[in-house]
């Protein structure tokens, strides 16, 4: 049995944040880092980075922390092994190595896992999601040698690619069940804004389609949609979403929903295991309810506050997340809580004439979220905004006014 007083489960940047964090405060207690990932912690924001996948930057430049620092740091890092069974009681976490690790502290920063896509052919070279190093290692390969991809899904990853796939002179579909670019999760008017960009590009949309099989042998060489239409292509990458892998952790008796339930201080239903990152549903104090959340700046924030909170500490998570994204000359970005539901009340902001459209979502006259398109500049006032959790409900027409400085608020 191995002995370690901290035990994170993840390498990502919840998982490595956590470590650096614990052991800024606590010089002597062993940590240890399991990573399902042959890697050590690098960015997954340049996965879907244009001038990553074309080569424009060094490929070394993916790398965040070297082998060096966690040697320095005194962390165990245990790359390309999983962890497969949970024993709360006994502390215990065991990998698919055989081996066992008993624990003090547990951080479940096991992050999320790209949505199988069921297509018949769906195991083809080349049909790929984009969440992992290896994903980008492969699309920078085939990018080089292809003349027809295709994307399915919409949101970021699509836009990103898109652009991406368009700079790299490659004939690019766009393959959605949607009526419309992200639907529903922005209105109509903001997808054909995005829509119109995209397709100034040359990127084909095709609305209300889906993929029935993909063709080819060994490699991808095109679908067959559902109403029989062929399209060659010798890339696929599916957008459609992602998952937690729960399983191994809800039979050990942690509660989970969509993903690891937890409260302000991300420990979840037994004392001393805590959760972070993509995989953590946890009591926003901002918002005022339970979300989950899948990025970066959120991760990082949670990997501090559960590290802190592992070393003795009781500080809760607080902070209002974004997602932001840019290409073909339009920036896109998300702050806080973007779903529409029917009690909540969007106020627009700006107009689709005017090239500046937003979405200002309130629930009971407080500001919970935005989606904001070419906008970005008021992201910051925004989350302040949100953070506030002030009544807005008088200031809904000057909230629409693009004319109106949004720090008069």
């Amino acid at each position: 049995m191995n002995e370690v007083k901290y035990l994170i489960v993840g390498g990502g940047v919840a998982g490595t944040t956590a470590a650096e964090t614990i052991r800024a405060t606590d010089k002597e207690g062993s940590i240890a880092i399991v990573s399902d990932e042959p890697y050590r912690f690098y960015s997954r924001i340049l996965l879907s980075k244009p001038n990553f996948f074309l080569e424009k930057i060094p490929f070394d430049q993916i790398w965040l922390k070297d082998e060096a620092w966690y040697r320095q740091n005194q962390i165990s890092l245990m790359l390309g092994k999983e962890a497969t069974k949970l024993d709360p009681k006994g502390r215990v976490v065991s990998l698919n190595d055989g081996s066992a690790w008993h624990y003090e502290k547990l951080l479940l920063a096991v992050g999320a896992c790209a949505r199988r896509w069921s297509v018949p052919g769906a195991e083809k070279k080349g049909v790929l999601s984009l969440r992992t190093l290896d994903d980008a290692k492969e699309v920078i390969s085939r990018v080089k040698n292809i003349k027809q991809a295709i994307l399915i899904g919409s949101g970021f990853i699509s836009f990103e690619m898109a652009d991406m796939l368009v700079m790299a002179g490659v004939d690019t579909t766009l393959v959605i069940l949607e009526s419309y670019y992200w639907e529903p999760v922005l209105d109509e008017a903001s997808g054909r804004m995005i829509e119109k960009v995209l397709i100034e590009h040359g990127v084909k949309i095709l609305h209300k389609s889906e993929v029935f099989q993909i063709e080819g042998e060994e490699n991808v060489t095109g679908v067959v949609l559902k109403d029989g239409t062929k399209l060659p292509c010798q890339l696929i990458v599916a957008g459609i979403g992602v998952e937690c892998p729960l399983g191994w952790i809800k039979e050990a008796g942690v509660i989970v929903n969509r993903g690891i339930l937890a409260d302000e201080y991300l420990q979840t239903n037994f004392a001393d295991i805590y959760t972070a990152g993509d995989c953590a549903e946890f009591n926003d104090l901002v918002l005022g309810e339970r979300v989950l959340l899948g990025n970066w700046v959120n991760a990082q924030v949670h990997g501090r506050t559960a590290a802190a909170n592992m070393v003795g500490g009781h500080q809760p998570s607080k902070m209002v997340s974004f997602y932001t994204t840019q290409g073909m000359g339009l920036a896109i970005a998300f702050v806080g809580n973007v779903r529409v539901t029917p009690d909540r009340e969007v106020v627009v902001r700006g107009t689709l004439e005017a090239g500046s459209y937003g979405r200002l979502i309130l629930h009971n006259g407080k500001l919970v979220g935005a989606t904001l398109l070419n906008l970005t500049r008021e992201m910051g006032m925004l989350a302040k905004i949100i953070e506030r959790g002030a009544d807005l409900t008088a200031k809904k027409p000057f909230l629409a006014d693009l004319k109106n400085d949004l720090s008069m608020i």
